[in-house]
Order: C-alpha cells, then sequence, then structure tokens
C-alpha cells in the first residue's frame, strides 16, 4: 500500500460543496478584500482560539513580524533589541525578527519536547532582550507557564509561534492565548490550512490589534492616510471564506490526528527509531507533524520510500547554518539543534488517514533493517 506524506486532495474533498459555496459567495458579493467574510472568520476564529481579537494577514511570516514592527511602532522594542527565538524551527521564525530589524537570539530546544528550554533564555536573557518567542513546534505547546514566568520576572514581551499549533493546548488553554500575541499560518498544509497562503494575529491587546490591523493594510487605520510605513499583507476574502468552512473540523482532525499519534506510539517498535515525546500531556498536542529520530535517517528514509511510504525532513539546515545568515551567526555551535537536522523524520499524519493505511506506515518502520 502507498502512503503519501500528505495529500491535500482527500482532505479538501469531504468539504467540496462547503468550498464551492463559499467560493461562490466571494464571487458573488463582488468584494474581494477586507470585506465581510474576513470579519467575520477574525471573529470566529478568535472565539474559537480563546482570544479577544484576529487580524488576519498574508502570511504565517507576516503575523510574526507585523506583531514585533506593531510593537515597534508602540514604543515597547527597538532597532537592535534582541528576541531569544528557538534554533530548532522553521526559517521564518528568525525571518520575521531580522525583517522587524530586531536581533535574533538562537537558543537550544528541550531534546524531549523539541519546543524552547526555559532554562536557554535564562541564560541568553541581558539588558537588550525585548521579546521571548516560543515556538509550539510540531504541534505541541511549548513550557508557556515557565517562559511566562520567566518574561514577567524580566518584563519581557511574548510572542507565540503557533503556526504549526492551531488546537494545541495546556487543560482548556490554547496555544496563542499564553503570550502578549501569538502568529498563526494558515499555509494549506496545517491543520487549519487555507487553499493558498494566510495567516493570523491574535492577542488580548486592542491597542497592538490596531496597530497590526493598519500595518498590514499599507500602514492605514483610514484609505489614504497612512499612519506607518506598512505593507501589503491581507488574508482575502476568498481564503477566509474557506478557512470558515474549515474551521468547525478542526477539533475532530486534531482529535483523529492524537488517535493515529498514539496508535504510532504504541505500534513501532524499532530500536533505532526514536518516538516524539509528549512532556505535557498528549490531549493537548496537536500533532501537526509526527517526528522521530534515528542516527540512520538515510537509510530508514530509502527504506520507506522503497515500501511505498513518504515521508520528509523538518528541517535539514537549520537557520545558523543557512547562506543568508552566514554572517550574523558566524561561529555559532549549537550541538543539539545540528543533531536533530541531521536526525528528524517525519511519517505520514493526516486526518483522512484510514486504519490500513497507519498500518503500513508502522510495518514499514518496523520492517526496517538498514
Amino acid at each position: 500500500m502507498k502512503v503519501s506524506f500528505l495529500d491535500l486532495q482527500p482532505v479538501t474533498a469531504r468539504q467540496r460543496d462547503e468550498l464551492i459555496a463559499a467560493a461562490t459567495r466571494v464571487i458573488d458579493r463582488g468584494w474581494f478584500i477586507l470585506g465581510e467574510e474576513l470579519a467575520a472568520f477574525e471573529r470566529e476564529f478568535a472565539a474559537w482560539n480563546g482570544s479577544a481579537f484576529g487580524i488576519g494577514v498574508g502570511t504565517g511570516l507576516d503575523a510574526l513580524s507585523l506583531v514585533l514592527r506593531g510593537w515597534r511602532e508602540m514604543g515597547l522594542v527597538h532597532a537592535g533589541d534582541e528576541v531569544i527565538v528557538p534554533a530548532h524551527t522553521f526559517i521564518a521564525s528568525v525571518l520575521a525578527i531580522t525583517e522587524a530589524g530586531l536581533k535574533p537570539v538562537l537558543v537550544e530546544v528541550c531534546e524531549q519536547s523539541f519546543t524552547m528550554d526555559p532554562a536557554s533564555p535564562a541564560a541568553a536573557i541581558n539588558d537588550r532582550t525585548r521579546v521571548l518567542m516560543p515556538v509550539h513546534l510540531y504541534g505541541q505547546l511549548a513550557d508557556m507557564e515557565a517562559i511566562m514566568g520567566l518574561a514577567r520576572k524580566h518584563g519581557l514581551l511574548v510572542l507565540e509561534d503557533a503556526a504549526q499549533a492551531h488546537g494545541a493546548r495546556l487543560g482548556e488553554r490554547r496555544a496563542g492565548t499564553w503570550g502578549d500575541a501569538a502568529a498563526f499560518s494558515f499555509y494549506p498544509g496545517k491543520n487549519l490550512g487555507a487553499l493558498g497562503d494566510g495567516g493570523m494575529v491574535t492577542t488580548d491587546d486592542s491597542t497592538l490589534a490596531e496597530v497590526v490591523g493598519a500595518l498590514r493594510n499599507y500602514g492605514s487605520k483610514e484609505k489614504y492616510h497612512h499612519q506607518y510605513a506598512g505593507p501589503n499583507s491581507r488574508l482575502d476574502e476568498i481564503q477566509a471564506a474557506f478557512l470558515r468552512a474549515k474551521l468547525p473540523l478542526l477539533d475532530g482532525d486534531n482529535q483523529r490526528r492524537r488517535e493515529i499519534a498514539a496508535r504510532y506510539g504504541r505500534e513501532i517498535v524499532h530500536p533505532e527509531v526514536r518516538l516524539p515525546a509528549v512532556v505535557r500531556g498528549d490531549e493537548g498536542h496537536a500533532w501537526h507533524l509526527f517526528v522521530v529520530r534515528t542516527c540512520r535517517r538515510a537509510s530508514l528514509q530509502q527504506h520507506l520510500t522503497a515500501n511505498g511510504i513518504g515521508s520528509q525532513i523538518h528541517y535539514p539546515v537549520p537557520p545558523f547554518r543557512q547562506q543568508a545568515y552566514r554572517e550574523l551567526f558566524a561561529g555559532i555551535e549549537l550541538p543539539l539543534t545540528a543533531a536533530l537536522a541531521d536526525e528528524v523524520l517525519s511519517l505520514p499524519l493526516s486526518p483522512v488517514m484510514d486504519a490500513g493505511q497507519v498500518a503500513a506506515v508502522i510495518e514499514a518502520v518496523n520492517s526496517w533493517q538498514g
């Protein structure tokens, strides 16, 4: 049996009629930017998440950078201030910081959870530190209780990178409601994915919401009057309509992801495959990705491919080794991050996988001999 790493066709096919109706509604209304669909989705997503405000933007990267730029406009951070961010993350987490004219400070993650180890930023804080940016990587909530305690002790702002964590929670409190603001991505492969790019800022801060809302629209609160030098980054009406249709399925999809991850955890027993650890309760993990570790990754991936099982590497080149940051991070050594880049492998995980597909993945991993 062949199992793709991620096949979005069956994910969208189950809502084909609803998505066509959503698109038709936008087409018939004839209003395509900053209209009723976006306003409704902002309200609905914020209410679902437990946030006071939602501001739809063009991408998850824009969501991160616009929060940081908003804080600059509000005078809470200044050019050259430092933002502490985990080193094991997608490069967007770092790009947002440099785009906002701030300095990223990379720290190691917790080896068990792949999320920010609170001990690492504690050692990195200095008088230029202004922001902590925990990343809820692969769908697991970072240790937000410890991180928020650290931030309050030092008077720091907290921006949650929740791009992979729609619905992740600790108890009943979801990702995106712990810090001063959060950024979500609606890239098509995310737990809540659009049929194109999209992002969202969530916050309880009315001033930040107003500033970000202006910044995303050329820095304008009123047409042809520009308070800030802002970009064009608006979640368009048709994507907002699609996301409104998909939002009611999200909790159920996350539960199915948890069921698949639990079965993987029980039945993958290969001695050379290290399973992901759930350190804050599996009922709160959103399981955007199921990421294993092995010292012989290439061999395992080749074996899976030969058996019709798709897989991907997240992320083979960490930000501190990227050409784009060769000068900024020159001489930095982050051994755990480097090891993860060499060892992690993501297995198929989708809410529309059936029992046979899950069994095929498990059988393929367990039969690997190298």
